[in-house]
């Protein structure tokens, strides 16, 4: 009797972490393909001088670029329960294309080499820490708090420094961001596994949750990308 108990317990487990997997597999290819609607956007718009050009000369262009993504991730959190699976996807693809027209600038700021290494840095840094918080056994949980925090931080110090415009500020409000969504990556992606142990896999829930997954995800990459680039760029210049 004990043995057919343990057996049933095995088999759960060993169906949970199936379960987690497929979960966290589609969270990541869900983040892959918003990342690479992103990157081509900007490198469409960006490597083109007069189509920026035309882009930014549109009246109002720099504000909507500013608040548009913002109001995509309104829309895309608190439509979780009321939108179907398919129209957060078609939004969250529109805010990922929408974010690529937002990041054409840096081709035009920052050399195509620089952009390229900061890439392969982040791509780095960012695979590490997610099999860093998928493999670890230590709870993550009390340093997503702290990590929340300073990146609250991290937001009012970027406003106040909009209108500081100091560049020691900037530099060390990029060097933190850098360790807050380096750290918020594992955190992430721990949270991520957990949730997926718990869901019945193949529900609209289920891809919902793997859709606002990917979104965790793509911010902490982005942000992570941007803040590099604001570092290894200074000292390209």
């Amino acid at each position: 009797m004990n043995n057919h108990i343990q057996f049933h317990d095995d088999a759960t487990i060993e169906s949970s972490a199936s379960v987690s997997k497929s979960f966290v597999s589609n969270v990541f290819s869900y983040m892959t393909l918003a990342l690479l609607i992103s990157g081509g956007v900007a490198a469409y718009f960006g490597l083109n001088e007069s189509l920026f050009l035309s882009l930014m000369s549109v009246p109002g262009m720099m504000w909507i670029l500013m608040l548009a993504p913002l109001a995509f991730v309104m829309i895309i959190s608190f439509g979780f329960n009321k939108l179907s699976f398919p129209a957060l996807l078609v939004i969250f693809l529109a805010y990922a294309a929408t974010m690529g027209l937002s990041l054409s600038a840096i081709f035009v700021i920052f050399d195509l080499g620089v952009i390229f290494k900061v890439f392969l840095i982040t791509a780095g840094l960012f695979g590490t820490m997610a099999v860093l918080g998928y493999t670890t056994k230590t709870d993550l949980t009390a340093f997503g708090g702290i990590l929340t925090m300073a990146l609250i931080g991290i937001v009012i110090a970027s406003l106040v420094n909009m209108f500081m415009g100091s560049e020691t500020m900037d530099y060390i409000i990029s060097c933190i961001g850098v360790l807050v969504f380096t750290g918020l990556t594992a955190y992430d992606v721990q949270k991520i596994k957990r949730i997926g142990a718990g869901v019945e896999y193949g529900t609209a829930t289920a891809s919902k949750l793997a859709l606002m997954g990917a979104l965790s995800l793509y911010l902490d990459f982005v942000n992570l990308f941007m803040f590099l680039l604001r570092i290894f760029g200074r000292s390209s210049e």
